[in-house]
């Protein structure tokens, strides 16, 4: 089966945001790359040479939350509300450290609690204005 990498645009809040989503979630960045950092003749313009050209950072089973500032000439990311990540975790505790973690300085659209079906489950928009779901399906 394919695997399903995330893949976000900020507008020049990249490197915080994954700052905050590896001090959530551990491990360490496989991948760290700025506009600055491209070979050629046509270097980034100076207000876009320290931003996040492409960071990854390896997630649980297999996955890989991606992600990149949007430089100015592509024009600003525009954020809506018609993508969510979706993060299952694999015990109460883990579902209340990832929640408790994304939601710092974001908004709880709905308190992590236990559900009519049978799991944990919580979502909120973290500061940087992704959309995340946390679950935990009880055994």
């Amino acid at each position: 089966m394919a695997t399903l990498n995330p893949y976000l645009n900020f507008n020049d809040t990249c490197e915080a945001a994954f700052n905050l989503y590896k001090s959530v979630f551990g491990g360490e960045f496989a991948t760290i790359m700025r506009f600055k950092d491209v070979p050629g003749e046509n270097p980034p313009p100076p207000e876009d040479a320290d931003k996040i050209m492409h960071i990854s950072l390896p997630l649980g089973n297999n996955g890989t939350l991606m992600g990149s500032d949007r430089p100015g000439h592509m024009g600003k990311t525009t954020f809506g509300d018609s993508v969510t990540i979706s993060i299952s975790a694999q015990s109460e505790d883990e579902a209340n450290q990832l929640f408790g973690g994304l939601s710092a300085g974001g908004t709880v659209t709905m308190p992590l609690g236990k559900q009519f079906w049978g799991s944990l489950f919580g979502m909120l928009t973290d500061k940087y204005g992704i959309h995340w779901m946390v679950s935990y399906d009880y055994k």
